[in-house]
Formats: C-alpha cells, structure tokens, sequence
C-alpha cells in the first residue's frame, strides 16, 4: 500500500512538472519573453542531475525546475502530499497496531478455548466414571459388565432350571417304576402265600390220612 501510494505521488510530481514547463513555456512564448526556469540559484549557474531518487529529493529537484513565482504552488502540493503520506503511515501504524492486538488477543484465546477443553474433557471423565469394589469403570465398560453378569446369570439359571426338570422327571419315573414294581411283588407275595397255605393244607391232609391209616 505505501509503495503504491509512493509511486503515485512520484507520477503525480511528474506530471505536475510537466504541467507547470508547458504554462511557462505556453506564457513565455505569448509574451515573447525567453527566461529560462529556476531559482536564483539556477539562473546564476546549471542544475546538476537529480541523484535523490527519494520524495523529499524529487521535491527539491522539482523547485529547481520550476520558476520562483511557481515554488509555493509546488510547496503546497508537497505539502498535501506529504500530510496525506503521513496519514497513511499512521493509519497503517494503527491498523499494525490493532492487528497485532488482535492476533495476542486471537491468541489468548485460543489458549483459553484449549484449557476449557481440557476441563471439560477431565469434567466428562469424571462424570463417566463409575467404581466398581473400588475399581473405577466407564460407563459403558460398567454397562457391558453388568449386562453380562445378567447374562450369565441367566444362562446359569436356564441350565439349573433344565438340571432339575429333568431330574424330577427321572424322580417320577423311577418312583413309578417303583410303585409298579412294589404292586407285582405285592402280588406275588399274595400268590405265594396262598399258594404256601394250599400246599400246608394239602400236606395236613395227607397227615391225617396217613395217621388214620397208621391208627388203623
């Protein structure tokens, strides 16, 4: 921006110049007058070559060129030119200024969002956190544990359950088989006493006859 502002005020004295040789020119061939430009200084000897290629240079070696009548025109513009330069350069200053302000400013605050974070994530840590017989857990490893504990449980619980379906379906069928035998052995022990009792007396017969026969 400044070598922006720089080069158009060189162009600016350039053309200035140029416009204040042609007037004099234009006026001195109208009156017929043939006064070469300068200062005093000038008149009395030649202008060297314009070795100061700054802008105070430029403006000394424009007031060599021009006629003194000319010079407080040239001064003015200078001095504008010059005012405006040196609002610039305050207003970059400034804008320098403010920007660096807030980059620290940025800066701080990125420090602070970075630490918050920090906090936060320590924060949602703790919260998360659930201790179990003094060890701590996540959530979501305590969920897992106790869903499978459930799980597990459960599963334990089917299999007792199944075990002892099926023992006391085993228990009722061996208490059948039992009673069923029970009953036949019940049954025979029945038959076989009547059958002892039939045989008593059938050989309680022959020993009567045979004692009669033995009598007679």
């Amino acid at each position: 921006m400044m070598k922006k502002l720089f080069t158009n005020l060189v162009i600016l004295f350039v053309v200035l110049f140029t416009f204040v040789a042609l007037q004099s020119t234009a006026q001195d061939a109208a009156n017929g007058v043939a006064v070469k430009p300068g200062t005093a200084q000038q008149q009395t000897g030649t202008a060297s070559a314009n070795t100061d290629r700054s802008l105070k240079g430029q403006y000394r070696y424009l007031l060599t060129k021009v006629y003194n009548y000319q010079a407080p025109l040239v001064s003015a513009f200078y001095k504008n030119a010059m005012d405006t330069l040196k609002a610039e350069r305050a207003a970059l200053k400034q804008a320098r200024a403010t920007v660096a302000s807030q980059t620290a400013t940025i800066k701080k605050l990125n420090v602070d969002v970075t630490e918050k974070d920090a906090i936060i994530s320590s924060s949602n840590a703790k919260i998360d956190e659930i201790k179990l017989l003094g060890i701590p857990f996540t959530k979501s490893t305590y969920n897992l544990l106790m869903w499978g504990l459930v799980i597990g449980f459960g599963l334990a619980l089917a299999i007792v359950i199944a075990t002892t379906t099926r023992a006391k379906q085993e228990a009722k069928y061996r208490i059948k088989l039992y009673d069923e035998l029970s009953e036949e052995f019940q049954a025979y022990k029945a038959k076989a006493n009547e059958k002892e009792k039939k045989l008593a007396r059938e050989l309680q017969t022959e020993r009567n006859k045979l004692d009669e026969l033995m009598g007679r």
